[in-house]
């Protein structure tokens, strides 16, 4: 008999990519464009914000190093490119406390074409 899936840890959890290729990598890094910084602001603002079961972490190469810097949250796995404390704050109120989208921040298949 199959066993059922255990319930999920978190309600949401966010990957920011925090990943550093070789200076002058011709894909770029996140890190190089901030992303370290753009975390940190967001793990503290989730905690601010008591967002319960929302887990923030840091993650190596998402491979959208282009658009960077980027983010994923699950369970939904919409990407998100954040370039500014003001953008990951939008993604922090429209998607994580009010459930909606970032639309304009979201990266889409076109992205990756």
């Amino acid at each position: 008999m199959d066993q059922p899936d255990p319930p999920p840890f978190f309600r949401a959890h966010v990957f920011v990519c925090n990943n550093r290729r070789p200076d002058g990598h011709k894909r770029g890094c996140c890190a190089e464009k901030g992303a370290d910084k753009l975390r940190d602001y967001m793990k503290a603002r989730a905690k601010e914000l008591g967002l319960k079961g929302v887990r923030v972490n840091q993650a190596g190469c998402l491979d959208r190093c282009e658009f960077g810097p980027v983010m994923v949250i699950y369970p939904e796995g919409v990407w998100y490119q954040v370039r500014t404390t003001e953008e990951v704050e939008e993604v922090l109120q429209a998607h994580l406390v009010a459930g909606g989208r970032v639309p304009r921040l979201m990266l889409t298949e076109a992205h990756v074409a």
